[in-house]
């Protein structure tokens, strides 16, 4: 029997150690790494009624779901609790920018043709969604397309209606009378997203320059050739041939003056390198929301809360961690780059960093 007693005790010995061994090695391998900031906050997101100083909100009741806690894994440290403030301190900051004098030229634009052929209008549910290219404004074409009847969910949408504005059944603000615009801007539910400027830049020239996934030729035969005549610094027989390089993109972008005739000649191509000061007018318009892409996964289901469409349609589902800033590939492409280019760059999109809390990137800048 002493023989048996022994035996068990040991057996339970081992259960134990093993035990033990397996939860450490669980907790290690389901932490999940922050590539994004070095400082992780937690707050919750809550939705109480708000008036900003750009517009009233009527967000969702309190009551109608339970606080979402979540990291914040944007370029600056978010203090608030919930998110409405977030989105209040966003506003705020948006406020504040557009009143300084010295980044006057920077924040403001006319609110033209140009700026109102950016915006969607979804008359069913009253909403204004600006377009700024390169931050998942495809999804939100989809979700549009949706509320307006011609889909019943985003998944049966095919991705070659999405872009084609004339079959897609969203109208565009500067489709109406001037009456009309003015009743929309002054009632309905307005917002856009934005991302890093700098990353965003990337992510055009990769989209249009490198890989085209749907084939607009003008990119690479046009208007890659335009630039790299006019900017790249060493010509050869054979310059043109080797294609656009990033820092021949850089160059340009920075030339914020000298390059206005080639955007004549470009036309609306250049959307997606436009600042969004520049496309959807910020300090002009009065906008509900302003979402970023860096906390997409956690912004985009409270957009949906904000503008009363939750129960009717859902943002696509986003890769855990697709929409983090990854300070990486900003590396990686701006090796080599000279450091006078790289401030020319962020000279002209100063601006965009500063409306919308965006870290200056010392790390390329000093």
């Amino acid at each position: 029997m002493m023989r048996r007693h022994w035996l068990l005790v040991g057996a339970c010995g081992w259960v134990l150690l093993i035990l033990m061994f397996v939860s450490k090695f669980i907790n290690f391998s389901f932490r999940i790494p922050s590539d994004y900031t070095e400082r992780r906050e937690m707050f919750v997101w809550t939705f109480p009624s708000v008036t900003t100083k750009h517009t009233s909100v009527q967000w969702p009741d309190k009551g109608a779901s339970q606080p979402y806690i979540l990291s914040s894994v944007g370029p600056s440290v978010v203090e608030p609790i919930d998110w409405q403030s977030v989105n209040e301190k966003r506003l705020e900051l948006l406020s504040t920018v557009c009143r300084n004098a010295s980044t006057w030229n920077l924040t403001h634009t006319t609110v033209d043709k140009f700026v109102l052929d950016r915006i969607f209008v979804c008359d069913k549910h009253k909403i204004l969604f600006c377009q700024t290219p390169k931050v998942g404004n495809t999804q939100w074409k989809k979700v549009l397309i949706v509320l307006n009847g011609v889909f019943s969910k985003v998944e049966a949408i095919p991705e070659n209606l999405v872009h084609d504005h004339e079959r897609n059944g969203l109208p565009r603000l500067s489709s109406m009378t001037d009456t009309e615009i003015r009743q929309r801007l002054n009632s309905y539910f307005k917002f856009f997203i934005v991302r890093d400027p700098f990353e965003r830049l990337i992510s055009a020239f990769k989209d249009k320059f490198v890989k085209n996934p749907r084939f607009e030729p003008w990119y690479k035969h046009d208007i890659a050739p335009a630039i790299i005549r006019k900017y790249r610094r060493s010509h050869h027989d054979d310059s043109e041939s080797v294609g656009l390089q990033f820092e021949d993109f850089v160059r340009y972008l920075g030339d914020k003056s000298g390059r206005q005739r080639l955007d004549r000649q470009f036309g609306d191509h250049i959307i997606h390198w436009l600042t969004y000061a520049e496309l959807c007018a910020p300090c002009d318009i009065s906008y509900n929301v302003v979402g970023h892409h860096e906390t997409l996964e956690r912004d985009a289901p409270y957009i949906l809360k904000a503008a009363g469409i939750a129960d009717l349609v859902s943002y696509p589902n986003i890769p855990p961690g697709i929409t983090r800033y990854n300070r990486t590939k900003v590396e990686r492409y701006f090796t080599g780059i000279s450091q006078r280019d790289v401030r020319r760059l962020y000279a002209s999109y100063q601006g965009d960093f500063s409306l919308f809390d965006y870290q200056r990137p010392a790390f390329l800048l000093d």
